[in-house]
Protein backbone atom coordinates (compact mmCIF):
# COMPACT_ATOMS: atom_id res chain seq x y z
CA UNK A 1 0.00 0.00 0.00
CA UNK A 2 2.78 2.55 0.74
CA UNK A 3 4.28 1.67 -2.26
CA UNK A 4 1.18 2.22 -4.65
CA UNK A 5 0.34 5.86 -2.66
CA UNK A 6 4.29 6.61 -3.22
CA UNK A 7 4.44 5.47 -7.00
CA UNK A 8 1.36 7.24 -7.76
CA UNK A 9 2.02 10.92 -5.82
CA UNK A 10 6.15 11.19 -6.93
CA UNK A 11 5.59 9.34 -10.61
CA UNK A 12 1.90 8.86 -11.94
CA UNK A 13 -1.51 7.32 -10.71
CA UNK A 14 -0.84 4.01 -13.33
CA UNK A 15 2.80 3.33 -11.55
CA UNK A 16 0.57 2.83 -8.25
CA UNK A 17 -0.75 -0.56 -8.89
CA UNK A 18 2.49 -1.81 -10.84
CA UNK A 19 4.83 -0.51 -7.71
CA UNK A 20 2.58 -2.93 -5.26
CA UNK A 21 3.28 -5.10 -7.71
CA UNK A 22 6.86 -5.16 -7.92
CA UNK A 23 6.25 -4.72 -4.08
CA UNK A 24 5.45 -8.14 -3.83
CA UNK A 25 7.37 -9.90 -6.24
CA UNK A 26 10.70 -8.20 -4.00
CA UNK A 27 9.22 -9.10 -0.79
CA UNK A 28 9.50 -12.91 -2.06
CA UNK A 29 12.67 -12.70 -3.68
CA UNK A 30 13.78 -10.91 -0.72
CA UNK A 31 12.55 -14.24 1.35
CA UNK A 32 14.39 -16.34 -1.09
CA UNK A 33 17.51 -14.37 -1.45
CA UNK A 34 17.45 -14.93 2.55
CA UNK A 35 16.89 -18.28 2.93
CA UNK A 36 19.47 -18.83 0.11
CA UNK A 37 22.03 -16.80 1.74
CA UNK A 38 21.33 -18.92 5.22
CA UNK A 39 21.88 -22.33 3.52
CA UNK A 40 25.06 -20.74 1.91
CA UNK A 41 26.57 -19.99 5.39
CA UNK A 42 25.54 -23.45 6.49
CA UNK A 43 27.39 -24.51 3.33
CA UNK A 44 30.74 -22.89 4.56
CA UNK A 45 29.99 -24.13 7.97
CA UNK A 46 30.25 -27.78 6.69
CA UNK A 47 34.05 -28.66 6.45
CA UNK A 48 34.10 -27.03 10.55
CA UNK A 49 31.21 -29.54 11.05
CA UNK A 50 32.73 -32.38 9.78
CA UNK A 51 36.49 -32.10 11.42
CA UNK A 52 34.44 -31.68 14.71
CA UNK A 53 32.70 -34.93 13.80
CA UNK A 54 35.75 -36.64 13.05
CA UNK A 55 37.73 -35.75 16.17
CA UNK A 56 35.02 -36.75 18.66
CA UNK A 57 34.13 -40.39 17.08
CA UNK A 58 38.17 -40.40 16.86
CA UNK A 59 38.27 -40.33 21.03
CA UNK A 60 35.34 -42.72 21.10
CA UNK A 61 32.05 -40.66 21.39
CA UNK A 62 28.64 -41.99 20.27
CA UNK A 63 27.56 -40.12 16.79
CA UNK A 64 24.68 -38.79 18.52
CA UNK A 65 26.80 -37.10 21.60
CA UNK A 66 29.31 -36.05 18.76
CA UNK A 67 26.26 -34.13 16.79
CA UNK A 68 25.05 -32.76 20.43
CA UNK A 69 28.58 -31.20 21.00
CA UNK A 70 28.72 -29.42 17.35
CA UNK A 71 25.39 -27.92 18.13
CA UNK A 72 26.86 -26.56 21.40
CA UNK A 73 30.44 -25.31 19.60
CA UNK A 74 29.57 -23.99 16.33
CA UNK A 75 27.50 -21.02 15.62
CA UNK A 76 24.88 -20.33 13.71
CA UNK A 77 23.21 -21.66 11.69
CA UNK A 78 25.28 -24.44 12.07
CA UNK A 79 24.63 -24.72 15.52
CA UNK A 80 21.10 -23.52 15.77
CA UNK A 81 20.17 -26.86 13.50
CA UNK A 82 22.28 -29.19 14.67
CA UNK A 83 20.73 -28.52 18.00
CA UNK A 84 17.65 -29.43 16.67
CA UNK A 85 18.76 -32.19 15.15
CA UNK A 86 19.59 -33.56 18.81
CA UNK A 87 16.85 -32.81 20.26
CA UNK A 88 14.95 -35.11 17.53
CA UNK A 89 17.48 -37.75 18.70
CA UNK A 90 16.98 -37.05 22.29
CA UNK A 91 13.06 -37.73 22.03
CA UNK A 92 13.83 -41.05 20.33
CA UNK A 93 13.84 -40.14 16.80
CA UNK A 94 15.49 -42.05 14.23
CA UNK A 95 19.25 -40.93 12.76
CA UNK A 96 17.77 -41.19 9.34
CA UNK A 97 14.80 -38.97 9.68
CA UNK A 98 16.75 -36.14 11.84
CA UNK A 99 19.11 -35.79 9.27
CA UNK A 100 16.70 -36.01 6.23
CA UNK A 101 14.79 -33.36 7.68
CA UNK A 102 17.65 -31.47 8.21
CA UNK A 103 18.46 -32.05 4.21
CA UNK A 104 14.82 -31.01 3.72
CA UNK A 105 15.67 -27.49 5.58
CA UNK A 106 18.54 -26.76 3.52
CA UNK A 107 19.25 -28.52 0.62
CA UNK A 108 22.64 -28.75 -0.90
CA UNK A 109 24.87 -31.38 -2.51
CA UNK A 110 27.45 -31.28 -0.13
CA UNK A 111 25.06 -31.77 2.56
CA UNK A 112 23.54 -34.77 1.54
CA UNK A 113 27.02 -35.81 1.22
CA UNK A 114 28.03 -35.48 4.66
CA UNK A 115 24.16 -36.74 6.11
CA UNK A 116 24.97 -40.04 3.56
CA UNK A 117 28.16 -41.07 5.22
CA UNK A 118 26.90 -40.66 8.77
CA UNK A 119 24.02 -42.19 7.91
CA UNK A 120 25.59 -45.76 5.97
CA UNK A 121 28.04 -45.43 9.22
CA UNK A 122 25.69 -45.92 11.12
CA UNK A 123 24.03 -48.40 9.64
CA UNK A 124 26.57 -50.58 8.72
CA UNK A 125 28.27 -50.03 12.33
CA UNK A 126 31.81 -49.08 11.28
CA UNK A 127 34.00 -46.10 12.08
CA UNK A 128 33.42 -42.63 10.54
CA UNK A 129 36.66 -41.32 10.93
CA UNK A 130 38.23 -41.62 7.91
CA UNK A 131 35.55 -40.87 5.55
CA UNK A 132 34.89 -37.95 7.56
CA UNK A 133 38.94 -36.88 7.26
CA UNK A 134 38.60 -36.83 3.69
CA UNK A 135 34.98 -35.55 3.20
CA UNK A 136 36.49 -32.70 5.23
CA UNK A 137 39.31 -32.34 2.86
CA UNK A 138 36.97 -32.14 -0.66
CA UNK A 139 34.54 -29.41 1.58
CA UNK A 140 37.63 -27.23 2.29
CA UNK A 141 38.44 -27.67 -1.49
CA UNK A 142 34.80 -27.05 -2.65
CA UNK A 143 34.34 -24.06 -0.33
CA UNK A 144 37.49 -22.25 -1.91
CA UNK A 145 36.01 -23.24 -5.48
CA UNK A 146 32.50 -21.60 -4.87
CA UNK A 147 34.07 -18.71 -3.33
CA UNK A 148 36.51 -18.41 -6.47
CA UNK A 149 33.25 -18.64 -8.58
CA UNK A 150 31.57 -16.28 -7.04
CA UNK A 151 34.15 -13.51 -6.79
CA UNK A 152 34.95 -13.93 -10.47
CA UNK A 153 31.25 -13.22 -11.14
CA UNK A 154 30.59 -10.39 -8.86
CA UNK A 155 30.57 -8.05 -11.93
CA UNK A 156 27.66 -9.69 -13.77
CA UNK A 157 25.87 -10.21 -10.95
CA UNK A 158 26.05 -5.92 -10.36
CA UNK A 159 25.17 -5.87 -14.01
CA UNK A 160 22.33 -7.69 -13.15
CA UNK A 161 20.68 -4.89 -10.89
CA UNK A 162 22.19 -2.13 -12.24
CA UNK A 163 19.93 -2.77 -15.69
CA UNK A 164 16.58 -1.93 -13.78
CA UNK A 165 18.05 0.82 -11.81
CA UNK A 166 19.29 2.41 -14.96
CA UNK A 167 15.82 2.35 -16.51
CA UNK A 168 14.23 3.52 -13.25
CA UNK A 169 16.67 6.30 -12.57
CA UNK A 170 16.13 7.51 -16.53
CA UNK A 171 12.30 7.34 -15.44
CA UNK A 172 12.99 9.73 -12.98
CA UNK A 173 15.05 12.06 -14.83
CA UNK A 174 12.67 12.73 -17.42
CA UNK A 175 10.20 13.30 -14.87
CA UNK A 176 11.94 15.74 -13.24
CA UNK A 177 13.12 17.20 -16.53
CA UNK A 178 9.49 17.73 -17.76
CA UNK A 179 7.03 17.34 -15.10
CA UNK A 180 4.10 15.64 -15.49
CA UNK A 181 5.48 14.01 -18.46
CA UNK A 182 4.78 10.33 -16.64
CA UNK A 183 1.51 11.28 -15.95
CA UNK A 184 0.86 12.26 -19.73
CA UNK A 185 2.48 9.37 -21.30
CA UNK A 186 0.60 7.10 -19.03
CA UNK A 187 -3.13 8.52 -19.82
CA UNK A 188 -3.04 6.97 -23.33
CA UNK A 189 -3.09 3.89 -24.40
CA UNK A 190 -0.19 3.84 -26.17
CA UNK A 191 1.54 4.85 -23.39
CA UNK A 192 0.72 2.25 -20.88
CA UNK A 193 1.97 -0.07 -23.38
CA UNK A 194 5.01 0.86 -23.86
CA UNK A 195 5.66 1.04 -19.93
CA UNK A 196 4.44 -2.48 -19.51
CA UNK A 197 6.38 -3.84 -22.40
CA UNK A 198 9.70 -1.68 -21.35
CA UNK A 199 8.75 -3.32 -17.83
CA UNK A 200 8.65 -6.69 -19.29
CA UNK A 201 12.21 -6.10 -21.41
CA UNK A 202 14.30 -5.30 -17.98
CA UNK A 203 12.86 -8.21 -15.91
CA UNK A 204 13.57 -10.36 -18.87
CA UNK A 205 16.95 -8.74 -18.85
CA UNK A 206 17.58 -9.00 -15.41
CA UNK A 207 16.40 -12.81 -15.03
CA UNK A 208 18.44 -13.71 -17.97
CA UNK A 209 21.37 -11.70 -16.78
CA UNK A 210 20.99 -13.63 -13.27
CA UNK A 211 20.98 -16.84 -15.47
CA UNK A 212 23.78 -16.47 -17.16
CA UNK A 213 25.89 -16.09 -14.27
CA UNK A 214 24.93 -18.99 -12.09
CA UNK A 215 27.33 -21.50 -12.53
CA UNK A 216 26.51 -24.68 -10.51
CA UNK A 217 29.57 -26.00 -8.53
Amino acid sequence: AALWMTASSILASFFGPVAALIGLWGTNAFLNWQRTKRTERFINQLPELSRILANATQAGLALRTAISMAADEMEDPAGEELARVARRLAVGESLDDAMSELTDRLPSRELVVLVTTLVLSNRAGGTVVSSLRNLTETLEERKETRREVKTQLSQVTVTAYAVPVFGFGAMLLMNAVMPGALDRMTGALIGQVAVIVSLVLYTIGFIVIRRMSRIDV
